[in-house]
């Protein structure tokens, strides 16, 4: 709620979408019906998915991405800047 919040009027508000805690508070998930899927066999580790990723829902574990998907939106970035289509965007089942 605006009222609640530091902006007070809509001239205050900033250029972009800000956090006032953490990003731990944006679990974006909730509205996503597509998710990228990581096939290692083909992934090489380049780490260009995770640069790209907007919303830090790519994470490097053993060396390798991993999607976390409390945070993935599903926009499909990381699919498209894979350089050896290791990911590839599949329809989640609610």
């Amino acid at each position: 709620m605006i009222n609640d919040s530091l902006y007070k009027r809509e001239n205050t508000l900033p250029k972009m979408p800000v956090t006032m805690g953490s990003m731990a508070d944006n679990q974006t998930s909730d509205f996503r019906n597509i998710a990228p899927k990581i096939d290692y066999d083909k992934c090489i580790s380049c780490m260009i998915c995770w640069k790209f990723c907007p919303d830090v829902a790519i994470e490097i574990v053993d060396e390798s991405p991993a999607i976390n998907y409390k945070y993935c939106k599903g926009c499909g970035i990381c699919s498209v800047e894979c350089p050896k289509n290791a990911i590839e965007m599949v329809v989640e089942a609610k």
